[in-house]
């Protein structure tokens, strides 16, 4: 038996898909409209389903389904089966597309932050503990990765700073990729890798921010801190035309130079 108008029955809930389908009478349309005011479940559920119509009218106009055309395929009412079967459908298909949009986000943050962020969290083994004992997990570090696959490294240590840093080059059509390695060096700092040419040309190649416990501290109590920070950037000059690379501070204070 069908609600009367003003007075929603048991199952309002469960009209959610006939009401978006279109199938109801009246009395019924206007008792789940009634109850829509007041129901937020059943707002969003309709707002999902959206479009479910032509769905359904195309499926009823399939080759020997023996329903009516498209314009008539709503005037004979789909049976109850049919259309919770449709609903859960269109709702399952929803929520996955809604879990691949998480993922994707998910995916895109962590390359967002997979330069100086991913080198505090990855630059051990494949865990740890942090100061209270709590097991850590290790974040991949594609600027580590990047680091260890170039042959081509130079060295080099401030002995008044106490920074030593590695730079390792690769030579591109487009000019150098880089990857570094910086070690001995406290924060709060913000810093930049600078390619100096052989003719005096400056050009920056990344640059980051230094947390106060630092990186590369070979006697810092937690594991964060002893581990060195990994960078990757590049230039438009060419490995041969580089002279020298810069680790410089912000304000002007140069930490380490590594002679090319």
């Amino acid at each position: 038996m069908s609600p009367t108008q003003g007075q929603p029955g048991p199952n309002e809930h469960e009209t959610v898909g006939a009401y978006a389908l279109g199938i109801l009478d009246d009395a019924e349309a206007t008792a789940f409209e009634i109850h829509l005011a007041t129901c937020e479940w059943c707002a969003q559920q309709l707002d999902e389903l959206a479009g479910m119509e032509p769905m359904l009218a195309a499926l009823a106009d399939l080759p020997g389904s023996g329903s009516p055309a498209i314009g008539e395929s709503l005037s004979a009412k789909p049976s109850p089966r049919m259309v919770n079967n449709l609903v859960d459908e269109v709702a399952e298909r929803r929520a996955q597309k809604r879990r691949r949009s998480f993922y994707m986000v998910a995916a895109a943050v962590a390359l967002m932050v997979g330069g100086p962020f991913a080198a505090v969290a990855a630059t051990g083994g494949d865990g740890g503990a942090d100061g209270e004992g709590n097991r850590t997990v290790q974040a991949a570090n594609p600027a580590k990765d990047l680091f260890t696959g170039i042959e081509n490294k130079v060295s080099g240590t401030d002995s008044t700073t106490g920074a030593s840093a590695t730079v390792a080059l690769s030579k591109k059509l487009w000019g150098t990729e880089t990857a570094l390695e910086l070690k001995g060096v406290k924060g709060p700092l913000k810093c930049s890798m600078i390619f100096v040419s052989k003719d005096g040309e400056r050009e920056t190649a990344a640059s980051w921010s230094v947390p106060k416990w630092g990186y590369g501290i070979p006697d810092a109590e937690t594991e964060q801190a002893r581990n060195p920070l990994y960078v990757s950037g590049g230039v438009s000059m060419a490995p041969d035309d580089v002279d020298h690379v810069e680790v410089m501070t912000f304000d002007g204070k140069k930490l380490v130079q590594v002679d090319v």
